[in-house]
């Protein structure tokens, strides 16, 4: 079978685990348990790299396990945590936060001013949900589709990314952070807030996708509570942005598409989630990592490129002695 004819197939495949996927999503609520995540993963591996050669298999497989490993130190940033027993931050984060707002709760303001009576949802409920959920959504697909259609890229993606995630992963076990609604409920003796709500899944729930706000819900069970700063919702939001920057040169067009972080750090306010300060932190870790890896490959560019004179010149000289054999062999290979 021609590589052509492979390639068709793999497309076909794709797009009917990307069908598999969004009926998931509607039908049960998004992949967010440890085993489906990496197991859903594990399937578009297998079905992207169909009819390819066997290298190619062992590719797949060592580039899965990087994604498997990053997912695993994540998901277990929470057993660390609790061993180590670091003292969980309540008033500190705040009174940075406030610094940011002139001494207010930007979280509180955002919440009695916004925030509708029970039973209630606003036009940017609906927007905040949609945006909220994203984070659960964008990273896993994004990874997906550049490891299918461009590799070299989907490499300089994860290098920055694993950066991001390994720093917060560290974050959360070194600075574990009350978030808002942690810091207000006397069920965990903080009153370092008035009492929040977390109306995260009103919008969706609103637009008729209970499954997906139910699997979240569940999926709160195994979730580090205290894993607050820095944002990775934020993080992860931002570094979307800033990667398709490469692709995207208008100012015009940038500026807008700021508009994705900003409103995802604005609705983790307002649904109670996390500090403004938190979205500062994980922006910050974002610019970390692409200025160390931006400037990495611009060195190993550079070596390269400067490699490549070398590399001629002793093609040249490898010719001029051995010419005349090769070109006997090559001769006699014809005949």
């Amino acid at each position: 079978m021609t590589d052509e004819r492979w390639r068709t197939i793999r497309l076909s495949l794709v797009a009917l685990f990307g069908v598999g996927y969004v009926a998931w999503f509607f039908t049960r609520g998004i992949i967010i348990n440890h085993v489906l995540v990496l197991s859903s993963m594990a399937l578009f591996f297998a079905v992207a790299s169909v009819g390819r050669p066997w290298r190619c298999w062992v590719e797949s497989l060592r580039d899965y396990l990087l994604f498997a490993a990053m997912w695993l130190a994540y998901a277990e940033s929470r057993g660390l945590a609790d061993g180590l027993d670091f003292p969980i931050q309540v008033e500190s984060v705040r009174n940075i936060d406030r610094a940011f707002f002139f001494g207010a709760d930007g979280v509180v303001e955002l919440q009695q001013r916004f925030l509708a009576p029970p039973g209630t949802v606003r036009w940017y409920d609906v927007v905040g949900s949609m945006v909220y959920y994203s984070h659960f959504i964008v990273p896993p697909v994004t990874i997906a589709l550049l490891w299918f259609f461009n590799r070299e890229q989907w490499v300089r993606y994860m290098r920055r990314f694993a950066t991001l995630l390994f720093v917060g992963c560290a974050m959360f076990v070194v600075v574990p952070t009350a978030p808002p609604w942690m810091a207000g409920d006397p069920a965990f003796g903080y009153d370092a807030l008035p009492p929040l709500r977390r109306p995260t899944g009103n919008g969706w729930r609103y637009l008729g996708l209970d499954a997906a706000v139910d699997a979240w819900d569940t999926g709160r069970d195994w979730a580090n509570p205290v894993a607050a700063m820095p944002s990775l919702h934020s993080g992860f939001s931002l570094f979307f942005v800033v990667f398709m920057f490469r692709w995207v040169t208008d100012w015009r067009w940038r500026s807008l598409m700021l508009l994705y972080p900003a409103t995802m750090a604005v609705s983790l306010m307002y649904f109670g989630e996390h500090y403004f300060a938190d979205a500062v932190a994980a922006w910050l870790i974002v610019g970390l990592s692409f200025w160390v890896w931006n400037r990495l490959e611009a060195r190993w560019a550079r070596r390269d490129e400067s490699l490549e004179p070398e590399v001629a010149a002793t093609v040249d000289v490898e010719l001029d002695t051995g010419g005349e054999l090769g070109l006997v062999g090559t001769q006699e290979r014809h005949d």
